[in-house]
């Protein structure tokens, strides 16, 4: 198991200039504008997460209304909640160049549009395009700001605030689930799309709050974080390369080309001035021709940034911790979304519906993931426990229940072990915290891009691969089975790499120790 963060001392450079200067901390990082954040995320969470595990309702209708196979039609949710996840490295770019807040405004413009115009659909290829590309393209555009501010703002209690954002999913399910079937029923299921893709218009308000910080606080909550948190986070690293990652010593290309931007907009400010006493017509071109200017050394500074995140020296996948937690993804999800697709049909082949109809064991799971979230995040920033071992923990409890869950038989068997499912898969309020520590602050929104886009290739085809498996051996037990061994084999990789690690830091101080 891995060590605490008060357990790892390794010193990686004198930081004792940084530490002596006493630092004013932002009323905001923790408090003030950062419960706004919480509730701009949260919000977020209710309108696309939420929407789309309500999903189920307007599949009945599509079903029914183009007379098309269940399988066909349920491509329409997989695509929608698959692109959402899958485009987060894109959006990483669009982050990079653009900022949070503009990207967040634009996702929600996009994905109003494409639930307004799944309205008009006339087969279900068309809601392909519309509903699973449209409008899941916009919910990954809200998404990931969503996730990388509440990061941004928080250093003491970043799991918690994680976690209370993140319960929107929750408390969305059940809110858009009864609203949707509302809709439905009483104006039809096209209007019921228009009616939501309005309400989604929402999510430009959400992204409006989404308040950048000055890149003052933002090195300033750095300086803080390495007191405790950089420590860890640096012990991760397994060479020069990947403290490049966390912008250690990559600063100098970047002071270079900041030299080279600050020179280009420098001769466009000074021709500007000595054109003052020109003509009205010259002064409107110059000021045109500086706002261009402005705006292509931005977008270079963005692309810069994120093309060094995935292919520069600095990549993040020098990280090898990092491309174990990538590897760890790939199977994580889909661990999770199985459950809530394939009970129903396990309940059936058990004769338990009587007692599920009561009590649904997919509510059980939603209701108490909510809370699993929020406490994860409470025990997670206790000062004497480590993110990264919480985070473990509740990936050992899922994988065992997974394995578990076919070998019960009755009701009450399957519903603790459904809400162990429900509590342990808390644990995703935790993952933005851990690659936070894994890359830092900079280079979340990209790192967290290739985690989410990994937990969409494994909820897009892993439900079709159990029900692949089940039509093989008519039984879900092997699908349970396989899917839990996949997951242990991605929660392995976790283990093995911090010990690697942990020592390596050792090796080299012994190297230098003996030149």
């Amino acid at each position: 198991m891995y060590a605490s963060r008060e357990d790892i001392g390794y010193d990686f450079g004198d930081d004792s200039k940084a530490r002596s200067k006493p630092i004013k901390p932002n009323p905001n990082i923790d408090g003030g504008w950062a419960w706004m954040i919480v509730l701009s995320s949260f919000l977020v969470h209710i309108l696309i997460m939420g929407s789309q595990m309500a999903l189920g309702v307007l599949n009945m209708e599509w079903l029914e209304e183009f007379n098309q196979s269940r399988g066909l039609t349920a491509w329409v949710s997989s695509l929608s909640m698959g692109i959402t996840l899958i485009v987060g490295p894109f959006i990483g770019l669009f982050i990079s160049m653009c900022g949070c807040r503009t990207t967040a405004i634009i996702g929600g413009v996009l994905n109003a549009l494409g639930w307004i115009l799944s309205a008009y659909a006339s087969n279900v290829h068309y809601l392909f395009l519309t509903f699973g590309v449209t409008a899941g393209i916009g919910s990954g555009m809200v998404y990931l700001p969503a996730v990388v501010m509440v990061g941004q703002y928080f250093q003491k209690r970043r799991a918690l605030a994680q976690g209370l954002s993140t319960t929107g999913t929750g408390f969305g399910a059940f809110l858009m689930t009864a609203l949707l079937k509302y809709l439905c029923t009483e104006f039809g299921w096209r209007n019921a799309m228009f009616i939501q893709g309005a309400i989604s218009l929402n999510l430009c308000v959400c992204g409006a709050l989404m308040r950048p910080l000055s890149p003052k606080d933002l090195h300033e909550k750095c300086v803080v974080r390495s007191d405790s948190e950089e420590n860890r986070a640096k012990a991760l690293s397994h060479s020069t390369e990947t403290i490049k990652s966390n912008g250690v010593l990559a600063e100098e290309p970047e002071k270079k080309e900041e030299a080279a931007n600050e020179e280009v907009l420098g001769s466009v400010q000074h021709i500007e001035a000595g054109g003052k006493s020109g003509s009205g017509r010259r002064m409107y071109g110059l000021r045109i021709l500086k706002t261009v200017s402005q705006l292509t050394v931005t977008v270079r500074k963005g692309f810069a940034l994120w093309y060094s995140s995935y292919f520069g020296a600095a990549s993040l996948f020098t990280n090898r911790v990092f491309v174990a937690f990538i590897i760890w993804a790939l199977f994580a999800y889909s661990s999770f979304v199985i459950p809530f697709i394939h009970l129903p049909e396990i309940v059936k082949q058990y004769n338990l519906s009587r007692q599920d109809n009561v009590f649904p064991l997919t509510s059980i799971i939603a209701i108490v993931h909510i809370f699993g979230k929020v406490i994860l995040g409470i025990i997670s920033d206790l000062p004497c426990i480590s993110t990264w071992n919480v985070f473990l923990m509740a990936n050992f409890t899922l994988v065992t229940c997974i394995l578990t869950l076919p070998l019960m038989q009755t009701y009450v068997g399957l519903a603790v072990v459904c809400a162990l499912i429900g509590f342990s898969s808390g644990y995703f309020s935790l993952m933005p915290v851990v690659t936070e520590d894994l890359v830092g602050t900079k280079h979340l929104a990209n790192a967290y891009g290739i985690i989410i886009c990994a937990n969409g290739i494994s909820a897009l085809f892993g439900p079709p691969f159990a029900g692949w498996i089940y039509d093989i051996t008519q039984k879900y037990d092997f699908s349970f089975y396989i899917a839990g061994l996949l997951y242990m084999v991605g929660i392995i990789f976790l283990l093995l790499q911090p010990c690697i690690q942990k020592k390596q830091p050792r090796e080299k101080s012994t190297e230098e120790a003996q030149v």
